[in-house]
């Protein structure tokens, strides 16, 4: 038995360490764009398809990563997947920190999407499960965080070391190297997750045929009531509001330069103050999420999300209304957006399909996005207002789901309470908010 002080400690030693998944996710997609889109370019004679190409394998890596590091942290424990992909993640980034040629960019590239996507829904689940009641929203909110802390290391590493070329390029991916490293020999004094390892055990001693039980352990069970309106309900919310956050990171120095004529070093000073913004109040959200408060916390951060797209949308894109979409929804997102999707996650689906479930909504978000990029250049630049009215309609898709359709779903709770539900009783399951 742990003692008290290994009980107190533990969960926030592994929100941190497990949570460094979101760090390290987010500092290798910046590093990615400035050190291949910048530092590398010109002495590997990198072409803008290139680069391109570079860019949307990591993303879809990430899709393929997330899809089978999920299931297979469900299958076989959170703590082998999320030691195996970190070693993965940390011979990607050696390979892009040594690279004299395009290939091994490639090869680099690949390495770290698979790894981050395999990463990130495992260990999110690991957080929620060791968290103790009444603390869980509050630690996965934590590894948002961290997520921007990985942003704001990278871009304050960029702008200050002064190195150009491709050593500046390789200073940042030893960064990611070095923290890859340092995490992985944390991580491994962290224990395997007691809930999934009960969860498991439980699944594994039940027989296999017999009645008409669902499990929640199979991933056919996925795709039965109430899990399958989760993993609906979960997936087009993260995908529409991913949407308008995607085409901010991706595209927000492209949309600020050709439609309102400003500067990239103006738009990295401007991104750069947001951050904080960002950080302050995800550690208000910290303190309300646990509490019957977040309901009215997650509306109004909907209602920013929706008022900042609206601006260009209506008024056409300026300067002013950028930065507004940034500042305004940079706010609303702290409250909704990809923290509430995070804890949706955690709390209606079985513990395991968790990680399964995550995995394939981050593949489909993330796909989305990479079939969007296609069309946003062209579309900003020929149509910009209905672009931009576009990006509101699918602000307002997000918004009716979170408010109106999560409510109804069981939690994952309730959904297996008892664990002998017959499949034709399961959508009969009692019912409780969790927007």
């Amino acid at each position: 038995m742990p003692g008290s002080k290994d009980t107190a400690t533990s969960p926030w030693k592994t929100a941190i360490l497990a949570g460094m998944a979101s760090y390290l996710d987010a500092a290798a997609l910046v590093t990615s764009g400035i050190a291949i889109g910048g530092y590398y370019a010109g002495p590997l004679q990198l072409a803008a398809g290139t680069i391109g190409t570079l860019l949307g394998l990591q993303t879809l890596a990430f899709a393929v990563g997330a899809l089978s590091g999920g299931r297979l942290g469900d299958r076989f424990g959170r703590r082998a997947v999320f030691t195996l992909s970190l070693v993965l993640y940390a011979v990607g980034v050696l390979l892009l920190m040594v690279a004299a040629a395009p290939a091994l960019l490639y090869a680099g590239v690949i390495a770290t999407g698979l790894a981050i996507g395999a990463d990130l829904p495992v260990s999110l689940a690991l957080v929620n499960e060791e968290a103790p009641t009444g603390k869980k929203g509050t630690m996965v909110v934590f590894s948002g965080m961290l997520w921007l802390a990985g942003i704001v290391v990278v871009l304050g590493l960029s702008s200050f070391m002064r190195v150009q070329g491709m050593l500046g390029g390789r200073i940042l991916f030893a960064h990611l190297l070095v923290v890859a490293v340092a995490v992985l020999l944390l991580r491994l004094t962290l224990r395997e997750s007691t809930e999934w390892t009960a969860a498991r055990r439980a699944a594994d001693a039940r027989p296999t045929a017999a009645s008409q039980t669902i499990e929640f352990s199979r991933v056919r069970d996925l795709f039965r009531p109430p899990t399958v309106y989760a993993l609906l309900a979960t997936g087009l919310y993260y995908a529409t509001w991913n949407l308008g956050a995607n085409t901010l990171g991706q595209f927000g120095t492209f949309l600020w330069t050709e439609l309102a004529k400003g500067d990239v070093a103006q738009f990295s000073r401007l991104t750069l103050l947001g951050l904080p913004l960002g950080f302050l109040t995800g550690l208000v959200f910290m303190r309300v999420v646990d509490r019957p408060a977040r309901h009215v916390w997650f509306a109004v951060g909907t209602a920013l999300i929706v008022i900042a797209w609206s601006l260009p949308a209506l008024l056409g894109p300026s300067k002013v209304t950028l930065v507004a979409v940034m500042l305004i929804s940079g706010v609303g997102n702290s409250f909704a957006g990809e923290s509430i999707y995070k804890i949706w996650s955690q709390e209606l689906f079985p513990t395991l399909l968790r990680a399964t479930a995550q995995g394939m909504t981050m593949a489909f978000t993330r796909g989305i996005a990479g079939l969007a990029a296609l069309g946003t250049p062209a579309l900003a630049l020929g149509h910009a207002q209905l672009f931009f009215g576009l990006l509101l309609a699918m602000m307002l898709v997000a918004a009716f789901i979170g408010l109106v359709w999560v409510p109804r779903i069981p939690t994952a709770q309730r959904a297996e309470e008892p664990m002998a539900l017959s499949a034709a009783d399961a959508p009969g399951a009692s019912r409780r908010s969790v927007a």
